[in-house]
């Protein structure tokens, strides 16, 4: 995610604009969003709005690595669900008894990174076989 530390203003603001969309895509409510994303506290639900229209989201390495972790779930989501793109919001709003009947949704928001991470590693299986530390033997 150093990529978006580099990238140009109008890149930055393109992909905040696009994980906006896509937390939106899921049904994320924008304090939700601020505390998936980490964004700082003086962020309200009210000043939002600025990261949907010429504002990128801080350079801070907690958010930028819930952002990376966000684009892997998107991807694994769409690779789970390939015929039905409708299945991936419903799934994130989904009990599910690997999160101790949680949703998805709730894990993030409640649990923070650990909860994303967890969110991912379960929809990913290469993800979680690259961060088991595994190799190939």
């Amino acid at each position: 995610m150093s990529d978006f530390i580099h990238a140009s203003q109008e890149d930055r603001v393109y992909l905040t604009r696009s994980i906006i969309g896509l937390l939106e895509s899921w049904g994320i409510g924008l304090s939700d969003q601020i505390a998936i994303l980490a964004l700082p506290s003086e962020i309200t639900a009210r000043n939002m709005r600025r990261y949907q229209t010429d504002t990128p989201f801080p350079d801070h390495p907690d958010v930028l690595e819930r952002i990376e972790h966000l684009i892997g779930i998107a991807d694994a989501l769409r690779t789970t669900f390939p015929r039905n793109p409708q299945m991936g919001p419903l799934w994130m709003h989904r009990r599910n008894k690997h999160f101790r009947r949680r949703t998805p949704v709730n894990l993030m928001v409640e649990d923070g990174l650990d909860g994303v991470i967890a969110v991912r590693t379960h929809l990913d299986c290469s993800f979680a076989w690259a961060s088991s530390g595994s190799t190939a033997g």
